[in-house]
């Protein structure tokens, strides 16, 4: 091993507001940065996402190949149709593209992220 997995950062126009979205999608905690900070983390049981600042942040257009995904997060859920109106609540909206054990959804901003289920 040459390394260990320290952070995945996702760029966004608003770095604060994006890291709400899945501190509360997570259940996790902003651990540093906040409102106008230009790097925000949103850590807990292990887990570390940090967002940065990218206020010229062009968004991907699921699933248009001329604006690809870029990646993708995929959140484990239990029950989807109790965890989807929570998804929408917070701010996502529902892309097109779910199948028998995903649904594919942006964040607020349009990055891609599924809720997944039955995941082996």
């Amino acid at each position: 091993m040459i390394g260990q997995l320290h952070s995945v950062v996702i760029d966004a126009p608003d770095a604060h507001a994006l890291a709400t979205f899945y501190a509360e999608l997570l259940g996790l905690e902003v651990s540093k940065g906040g409102p106008g900070d230009d790097w925000v983390v949103v850590s807990g049981r292990g887990h570390r996402l940090a967002f940065q600042q990218a206020p010229d942040l062009v968004p991907p257009d699921w699933p248009d190949p001329q604006r690809p995904q870029q990646f993708h997060l995929d959140v484990y859920v239990t029950d989807v149709d109790e965890a989807e109106p929570k998804v929408l609540a917070l701010g996502a909206r529902e892309l097109p593209g779910g199948g028998g054990d995903f649904r594919v959804y942006a964040d607020p901003v349009g990055h891609p992220f599924c809720l997944v289920w039955d995941a082996a």
